[in-house]
């Protein structure tokens, strides 16, 4: 079978550049492009070098519709703006799209769904095997833990992320919500200050931290009365990331256009 020819959105940021290298070591793929805003510098620069390569005789571009029309899929770890914005030129191209971008609102998840009915969309908070598997035990343990046990997700980041409570904390909420049959929109605490009264049962808190250079630390502790269980995630490498993304965008090759997660690609 022929190598899947992918193409990395926001190739020069540091995720896009991890992107590039992972794919160029993976059997069954290979790199065939890369997309920046217009107007960007690294507009016409060729990918390799960029990602610790030699020169892949690949420049960046900033036209992703011509781009799109020349490969089989996409994986973008962008902003939710560009993110529909190229999810509209997939669907028209009838390729892979990748997610794993954060931040989109109710609203784009609603877009990218309709996207999703002509082009095969891997969408997931995080696209760590280990994290994926995370979320599936904060849902079996929210389930089998009744309301006595209060549910917390504390996140750390690196001080350059732009949103909070990260995509991953989300997802985690979402399933432990799930677990306990309630809707995270409803329950969910994302800040506390000054005198806020006691915590009400029921609700699913979020605590943000940011600073350095953490890769992401996720954890989810359910706090009874006397005893907690804590379960933690640490990621040390972007590299695990792109690993994820790129086995979801194989994974993807030849299913039919729809609206996937991770737990799907790892059958869980």
């Amino acid at each position: 079978m022929a190598e899947m020819r992918l193409a990395v959105i926001g190739a020069a940021g540091r995720m896009g550049r991890t992107l590039v290298h992972t794919i160029s070591e993976t059997e069954g793929c290979r790199v065939a492009g890369g997309t920046e805003r217009s107007g960007s510098e690294f507009v016409g620069q060729d990918l390799g070098p960029l990602a610790g390569l030699p020169e892949l005789g690949i420049t960046i571009t900033d036209d992703p519709l011509e781009l799109f029309t020349q490969i089989e899929g996409i994986i973008d770890f962008s902003t939710p703006a560009a993110t529909l914005e190229h999810a509209e030129l997939a669907a028209q191209a009838r390729i892979v799209h990748v997610i794993g971008t954060t931040g989109m609102t109710e609203d784009d998840e609603q877009k990218l769904k309709a996207a999703a009915r002509h082009s095969r969309i891997v969408k997931a908070g995080n696209m760590s095997l280990g994290v994926n598997l995370l979320t599936a035990l904060v849902r079996k343990v929210a389930a089998a833990l009744d309301e006595d046990f209060d549910i917390e997700v504390v996140e750390m980041h690196h001080k350059h992320k732009v949103d909070a409570p990260s995509g991953t904390a989300l997802m985690l909420g979402e399933a432990a919500a799930e677990g306990r049959g309630l809707r995270l929109s409803e329950r969910a605490v994302r800040s506390r200050d000054g005198i806020t009264g006691a915590r009400n049962s029921g609700d699913i808190g979020f605590a943000t931290l940011r600073g350095g250079s953490v890769v992401g630390e996720h954890s989810v502790i359910f706090a009874g009365n006397s005893e907690r269980i804590e379960i933690t995630h640490k990621a040390e490498s972007r590299a695990l990331f792109a690993n994820g993304a790129v086995k979801a965008a194989l994974w993807a090759m030849d299913k039919k256009p729809g609206y996937y997660s991770m737990m799907d690609v790892l059958g869980l």
